[in-house]
């Protein structure tokens, strides 16, 4: 193993003993245990994706999304799970910022 593959390796312990990330697996595996509403889940993701990426803000699409949702969001399950896949990524997202900014990657 190179110098690289020894530092990635390190990364990868290093994320995985967060709490950040080992809160999201433990809800991660907890969702997994329902694949009815892993689906739901997944269909939710999904079309949160869809409205973020969108160019065009459609914000009777947003609202409309937001009801739809709003009960399923209640099951503790789900919100749990959300909130730590959200700070999970957000995680990973500041360290790979850091990552780019550190080797001045335009």
């Amino acid at each position: 193993m190179n110098e690289l593959d020894s530092a990635v390796s390190a990364y990868i312990t290093a994320i995985k003993s967060t709490e950040t990330y080992r809160n999201y697996a433990a809800e991660r595996d907890k969702v997994r245990q329902y694949p009815e509403l892993k689906a739901q889940i997944d269909d939710f993701r999904k079309r949160n994706y869809e409205l973020q990426s969108n160019r065009d803000t459609d914000f009777h699409k947003i609202d409309q999304f937001e009801k739809d949702y709003e009960d399923f969001r209640e099951n503790p399950l789900v919100d749990d799970f959300l909130d730590a896949e959200l700070a999970f990524c957000r995680m990973i997202q500041r360290a790979n910022m850091q990552v780019t900014a550190a080797i001045d990657f335009d």
